[in-house]
């Protein structure tokens, strides 16, 4: 009988287990995949420079339940986020707008995008 390994062939009725592209997607986002990485760049045995690369891909989900959510706080990626940075810039500018109006110390409060400084 011949080596089924050495024709590439298999014996009827016992083919290798298949997996489909999206099988495939559906587990690596279902546990997520992570790809690390460092490049080194040396001159004469002098680091130049040292880039090191990490690579998390997972489904939302799966992010989550590690840990990360930034794009959930980042106003350029999140609607809502963006909406909580304008309320906040909003909610300064009518604190800053009270104190020139009511004749204080305008100074004491710091531009728009800071948080507010007290002296003293």
């Amino acid at each position: 009988m011949i080596d089924p390994e050495l024709t590439g062939r298999t014996p009827l009725g016992t083919a290798p287990p298949t997996a489909n592209l999206a099988e495939i997607l559906e587990r690596v986002l279902d546990k997520g995949i992570v790809i690390a990485g460092d490049i080194k760049i040396d001159l004469l045995d002098i680091e130049l420079l040292t880039i090191r690369l990490r690579l998390f891909v997972s489904s939302v989900d799966t992010a989550r339940r590690a840990g990360i959510d930034w794009w959930e706080t980042d106003p350029a990626l999140s609607s809502r986020a963006a909406r909580d940075a304008l309320a906040e810039e909003n909610a300064q500018l009518r604190r800053r707008l009270e104190a020139l109006e009511s004749g204080g110390d305008v100074g004491e409060l710091s531009p728009v995008g800071g948080e507010e400084r007290r002296d003293g």
